[in-house]
């Protein structure tokens, strides 16, 4: 059995143990069109509080969302933590280059202040910590930020999930995605039994062509909400692949995905998307 099938074989155990949505048939490993639609509480539920934050994370698994997304980056020591921009001014009170700072540096930092002050000493978290906190709570979607930053970010976060048995089909539910094509390639022969999608806001990457590469080792197309429409979904179902659109955050933008068939909705807002597709 090559790697390919090696994989969707595992998402179909998945699948049938109910520990992920239903995006394989479990007999014939082709695309099963289900009612349910995913909700993904963006950088947790980063309409609600600070975002990568478990603050965000905890408010991502009170709202019932099905996964929270987290974006992993490394230090200047070589650790991994969540944190979206490549640079702290944003969302903590640093500045500079998460890859310039030391993790002890990073955790100094307050990272919950810009967005509301009852969310002062918030910290910027570590991929472990997460990991560990989340696990069996939640799905977790896991996105490498910047990874021609990050020579060894594929291997060390393959690591920490193989440690904690997460890459093991009857543990948690774990996706890895990234803009960084050749990363998520790298993450396929990594953890071979865990699904990666591939992240995307062109539309040149949903071309036929584009969509046949990215089955040979992906499992999700994932695609800004403004690219998104039925005939994309039906492309990226035909090739048995599921596809959850970002980034959500008005309630006017949610009817049109779940119209098109999406399987999941990525938002700051999670309880914005409904349960199921029909309502």
């Amino acid at each position: 059995m090559n790697d390919l099938s090696m994989k969707k074989k595992a998402v179909a155990s998945l699948l049938s143990m109910g520990i992920i949505g239903s995006f394989y048939s479990t007999s014939t490993l082709a695309y099963d069109p289900s009612e349910q639609v995913q909700t993904v509480a963006h950088r947790g539920a980063a309409g609600y509080a600070p975002e990568n934050t478990m603050a965000a994370f905890h408010k991502g698994v009170d709202m019932k969302a099905d996964y929270i997304e987290i974006d992993v980056q490394e230090t200047k020591d070589g650790e991994l933590v969540v944190i979206h921009d490549v640079t702290l001014d944003r969302t903590t009170n640093g500045t500079g280059y998460v890859k310039d700072h030391t993790l002890e540096e990073i955790r100094q930092l307050d990272a919950g202040s810009y967005f509301g002050e009852e969310f002062k000493g918030e910290k910027v978290p570590t991929f472990e910590e997460v990991l560990d906190e989340f696990r069996g709570k939640t799905g977790i979607l896991i996105e490498l930020k910047a990874t021609y930053y990050y020579p060894n970010i594929e291997e060390k976060v393959a690591a920490a999930i193989k440690e904690r048995n997460m890459h093991l089909p009857a543990h948690d539910k774990i996706i890895i995605q990234s803009f960084e094509f050749e990363s998520m390639q790298q993450m396929d022969k990594l953890l071979p039994q865990v699904p990666v999608g591939i992240l995307t806001s062109r539309s040149t990457d949903l071309s036929e062509a584009k969509l046949d590469e990215f089955a040979t080792y992906a499992e999700f197309v994932n695609p800004s909400r403004t690219l998104v429409n039925s005939s994309i979904v039906d492309e990226v179902h035909e090739r048995h692949m599921g596809i959850m659109a970002w980034t959500v955050r008005n309630q006017q933008e949610v009817q049109p995905l779940l119209d098109a068939g999406v399987d999941g909705i990525i938002t700051d807002y999670p309880d914005y998307t409904p349960r199921h597709k029909s309502k």
